[in-house]
């Protein structure tokens, strides 16, 4: 559903669902019941300011029955942000797309604590592109190549080549040269093919019994050594996902004995610390292959960055 408030400081505005019945005879009544212990004040302002918007964009007052609008939207108050010290870089601009280098550690879209520190809200910004949406997402962890639309006639052109999987992605990481004990040996090219889910218990994916619903080819394309006085040898994977699961290609690698390194989540969970920024996850988005549905012309963009443990 279309937002009747524009995209402000780069960020679209709230969308809130009202309950069809309840004990509220307000609008007002039910936000100040569900999050008046948080700001009151700030709610009665946004009501008394007009900034409370229903469907069309007709502005909601203290008094509007809870009944008259399914849907009301509004702009949060945006917290204070620490800058995440890492840059964007931008490798292709024109009429249609737009494709950049996303760093380790930022976001590819705001949520959580991380609003104007995401890649798309500060290239709306430094752009000027409020219409900016990006095509896939890329994980706050991992770096490398990734594709907005800037033009909202012709984006539904390029979300049907992602639909259908007419879009060939190539990732590269940096893991161990041999599974770890307890995993059997692997033969490269391998392709590593099973169910997976988010997990209920957190915010991972895990691998179930059932039908396949992800596949990788993984090759391995060098080994070296790892760091002083590491016992293991460590690989520059190429990985080529037939599918787009979360956190596909970390559970796989894993699956396989050979988690990525610096990776916090596969194959342990550890326990939350800060971000250091000397020990990225080593996992780049490399390239991204299309036939782009504009031009007719086979398209291919590929990262500059390179991973800091690839020798």
């Amino acid at each position: 559903m279309q937002s009747p408030l524009p995209v402000r400081d780069g960020v679209n505005a709230t969308r809130l669902r009202l309950p069809d019945e309840g004990p509220w005879n307000t609008a007002m009544d039910y936000m100040m019941d569900r999050w008046g212990h948080i700001d009151p004040q700030g709610i009665e302002d946004r009501f008394d300011a007009g900034e409370i918007v229903g469907e069309a964009g007709i502005s909601l007052d203290r008094a509007t029955p809870l009944r008259n609008h399914t849907f009301i939207w509004y702009y949060r108050t945006l917290p204070p942000e620490i800058r995440i010290p890492v840059e964007l870089n931008i490798l292709h601009q024109d009429e249609h797309l737009l494709v950049v280098d996303k760093p380790h550690f930022l976001p590819t879209t705001p949520g959580g604590t991380y609003i104007q520190e995401s890649a798309l809200v500060r290239l709306r910004n430094q752009l000027d592109l409020p219409d900016l949406i990006p095509m896939h997402r890329l994980d706050r962890m991992t770096a490398g190549i990734l594709l907005l639309s800037t033009n909202p006639e012709t984006r539904g052109k390029y979300q049907v080549l992602f639909e259908k999987r007419q879009v060939q992605k190539e990732y590269e990481c940096v893991a161990a040269a041999e599974p770890a004990p307890g995993h059997p040996a692997v033969g490269f090219p391998a392709v590593v093919r099973n169910r997976m889910t988010k997990s209920r218990s957190y915010l991972l994916a895990e691998v179930i019994d059932g039908e396949p619903n992800a596949e990788t080819r993984i090759e391995r394309l060098r080994t070296f050594d790892g760091p002083d006085g590491a016992a293991r040898r460590r690989a520059l994977y190429r990985l080529e996902p037939h599918s787009g699961k979360t956190h596909q290609l970390r559970v796989h690698m894993a699956s396989l004995g050979l988690g990525i390194v610096n990776d916090a989540f596969y194959p342990e969970l550890l326990d939350k610390a800060p971000d250091d920024y000397s020990k990225p996850l080593q996992l780049l988005a490399r390239g991204i292959r299309f036939v782009d549905p504009i031009s007719g012309v086979p398209a291919e963009y590929r990262s500059g960055l390179e991973l800091s443990e690839a020798r």
